[in-house]
């Protein structure tokens, strides 16, 4: 059956970019109580006719952001048309996870069992993603059946394809609320997975452009889950290997995101002009995808490069380049996995460029904007631009308004699990050991060690 856009839904989208939109599909389905992994790339094939019908959470997600609307409405086909016994007439595979087999059928997609397991696994917090053995299973799905579900499939196709990009959008979803301690182990086993699809090899050129680009985002995915945990030299190695399946496949998207990650892990180590020449590769990378935002996330990434060799002329222009960008607003252009590139995160990167120039006050007034302009439901985030509130205030000589600050960010890491943010926290508590005569101070510096 041919694939029609579905104008009725890109109609109620407006004048926001797919990204922001999937903000909002997200923000609804809590309001309801669902749990969603919905991102740019999903809205896409929504809008495109991939997705003909949504499985039964998005569509209580759906109604209750358009009351009133049917399927029809929203420009969906019927559920039987696409479930029913017409459905099933096209090729049905299995996919193994964890012990439950899921189904794919022709014309659907985000698989109604898979979100039962996922709602699962986020209600469990950090302990079900340690328990959750492996996520590599979604990669590898045999077209032979259960019996033989965890072998490398002989024929490698779409489905696989599309299981990769379904663990990469879960591993991000899973990070934001969660941080990457727990999630580190389970996702490279997914990545060894994706690599064993990529041998295995593909018969069509379009689902191996498809592979090639998954893994290298899943490369990056996990790249940045090693970074936040604090296995640096792990994620260079990933970083890496992301930016050799672009070169090779020719992706000059994921070789942009290889260089942004790249950039960000050399200012968090120290090495400063090589964040400098990465960020200035990924925005050459860059030019052919047009999108402003990632543009700004690049200009930001430089920055961070100038601040830390001591450059503040070089930082304050691209500060001003990334502002600039920034100031077009997103557009469909942006790729998916910038979805946490807000007016939050571009305040709380300009405070790391402030911090590194020494200059403590504006250092704290960016990190606060940070937090005002936060998305609410990402905890990691907020944890985080707390921490780093907490460093700078203390580095400025406000004490017991970084021990405030500390303390909240303290509140939030039974929801989170992220090395970086516990590193953070306890070096401020070091710092602020002098003030421990104040009950402020002496409170956080007690619970942070």
């Amino acid at each position: 059956m041919a694939m029609s856009p579905n104008r009725a839904f890109r109609a109620l989208r407006g004048t926001r970019s797919a990204a922001e939109f999937a903000t909002a599909v997200r923000r609804a389905a809590r309001e309801i109580g669902e749990t969603v992994s919905c991102d740019a790339r999903y809205i896409g094939r929504v809008e495109s006719g991939v997705i003909r019908c949504p499985n039964y959470a998005y569509e209580r997600v759906f109604r209750h952001m358009f009351p009133g609307r049917t399927l029809a409405d929203l420009g969906f086909a019927p559920r039987d048309t696409v479930r029913g016994r017409g459905a099933r007439a096209g090729v049905s595979t299995s996919v193994r996870i964890s012990g439950y087999t899921t189904r794919d059928r022709t014309g659907t997609d985000h698989r109604e069992e898979s979100d039962v397991l996922r709602r699962v696994f986020m209600a469990g917090g950090p302990a079900a993603v340690a328990s959750l053995t492996p996520l590599a299973v979604l990669t590898t799905a045999a077209a032979a059946g259960p019996a033989t579900a965890t072998a490398t499939p002989h024929h490698v196709g779409a489905t696989e394809a599309a299981a990769v990009e379904q663990a990469v959008t879960d591993i991000r979803d899973f990070d934001d609320r969660y941080g990457a301690d727990e999630l580190y182990g389970p996702a490279g086993e997914t990545l060894r997975a994706a690599q064993e699809l990529l041998d295995a090899g593909t018969a069509r050129a379009s689902v191996s452009a498809r592979l090639h680009a998954a893994a290298g985002e899943l490369a990056l995915s996990v790249g940045w889950l090693a970074h936040d945990s604090g296995r640096h030299a792990d994620a260079r190695s990933h970083y890496a290997e992301a930016l050799a399946t672009a070169r090779m496949s020719d992706d000059r998207a994921l070789e942009a995101h290889a260089f942004c990650n790249t950039a960000f892990l050399a200012r968090d180590t120290g090495r400063h002009r090589e964040a400098v020449r990465a960020a200035q590769a990924g925005q050459q990378a860059a030019r052919a995808a047009g999108s402003h935002r990632l543009h700004s996330l690049l200009a930001l990434r430089e920055a961070g490069g100038w601040a830390g060799l001591g450059d503040r002329r070089g930082c304050e222009l691209a500060l001003a380049r990334a502002h600039t960008a920034f100031g077009h607003g997103p557009d469909d252009t942006d790729p998916a996995w910038m979805t946490f590139f807000n007016e939050a995160e571009l305040a709380s990167q300009e405070a790391h460029c402030w911090a590194a120039l020494e200059d403590w006050e504006r250092a704290g007034d960016a990190a606060r904007r940070a937090l005002t302009a936060r998305e609410p439901h990402l905890v990691r985030n907020r944890a985080l631009y707390l921490a780093e509130l907490a460093d700078h205030l203390t580095h400025g000589g406000r004490p017991e308004e970084a021990a405030s600050a500390g303390r909240q960010a303290l509140d939030l890491l039974d929801r989170v699990r992220s090395s970086r943010i516990s590193t953070l926290l306890r070096r401020t508590a070091q710092r602020l050991a002098p003030y421990e005569n104040t009950p402020e101070v002496a409170t956080f510096t007690a619970r942070a060690a």
